[in-house]
């Protein structure tokens, strides 16, 4: 496995740690590994919920919810103190938030990038210490086609996955010389129940937005469970990209994830291009640019 290859552990599968393994991802993930043999970290807000887990594997269940630091800290703790390190943190714990941006409320907005962003950042302040100690490591954050392309309603959910995005593309740049991976996930549509347990929405809805963000809405909401992306399939690949000797920076999940990246760059470059002079040319003249050396 690519993020770890000390000598100390060259013998021993690597230890997971997984966020908001409830459903989904998260659940699917850690019944994968623990089947495949690996030592794995389940959390979860309910444990109850993760308990049944503990049957197939070598599985240390631990309550956490990722806006607590006392809860991180101390599963941190636990977790290395049970399996002596932590060698893949996945960053699964996530929300989402159906309202067009002008109706969006406040509370839930906050809400949501305390979980899908902050939380995300403290679980990586917490575990990258150990990491770096050991020149070893991966960090995976569950992020979103949504997080390369954007859609009405999910205008906020969108920002959160962004900053996702951007937070990792730094943070791989920091890390990597220390011997340290990080990957983004970017999923599409898969059959997590996401729209129908995890995405609450806006108590207001405004008429002008009927046919944009209400069509959408409504969309989201009776396709759910219907997505043609298999979270089984999805924890395979997940499993199968760490476990590469070059793995990427960023994996697409799902056909409409690769079709919807891939006219995303198209539209960026065909933009870019058509304004190419005007951007251009707001820098100094060179001759200027030469003068001011």
């Amino acid at each position: 496995m690519a993020a770890t290859n000390s000598k100390s552990v060259a013998n021993e599968k690597p230890v997971w740690f997984i966020t908001g393994c409830s459903t989904g991802f998260g659940r699917e993930l850690a019944i994968h590994l623990l089947e495949s043999g690996y030592r794995t970290v389940v959390t979860a807000r309910n444990p109850d919920e993760v308990n049944d887990l503990t049957a197939k594997g070598e599985a240390l269940v631990l309550k956490l919810d990722v806006t607590d630091q006392g809860q991180i800290d101390a599963a941190i703790k636990a977790a290395e103190d049970k399996f002596g390190r932590i060698d893949v943190l996945v960053n699964n714990a996530g929300i989402g938030y159906f309202a067009a941006v002008e109706e969006s409320e406040e509370d839930q907005v906050r809400r949501m990038f305390e979980i899908n962003v902050f939380g995300l950042s403290r679980m990586i302040h917490a575990a990258l210490p150990g990491m770096r100690k050991r020149r070893t490591g991966f960090i995976v954050n569950l992020s979103s086609v949504g997080g390369l392309v954007s859609f009405p309603v999910t205008g906020y959910y969108h920002a959160t996955k962004y900053a996702v995005e951007g937070l990792s593309e730094a943070l791989w740049q920091e890390v990597e010389p220390l011997g340290i991976k990080v990957m983004l996930v970017e999923p599409s549509g898969f059959r997590t129940d996401w729209a129908g347990r995890s995405a609450n929405e806006s108590k207001r809805q405004i008429d002008d937005y009927a046919s944009t963000a209400g069509a959408r809405r409504s969309q989201s909401r009776t396709t759910s469970g219907k997505q043609p992306g298999d979270p089984v399939r999805a924890a395979h690949a997940i499993v199968k990209a760490i476990e590469s000797p070059n793995p990427p920076h960023r994996l697409l999940l799902g056909n409409n994830a690769y079709e919807a990246a891939m006219a995303k760059i198209e539209d960026l470059r065909r933009e870019f291009s058509a304004w190419e002079a005007v951007s251009r040319g707001a820098d100094f003249p060179k001759e200027e640019q030469e003068e001011g050396a």
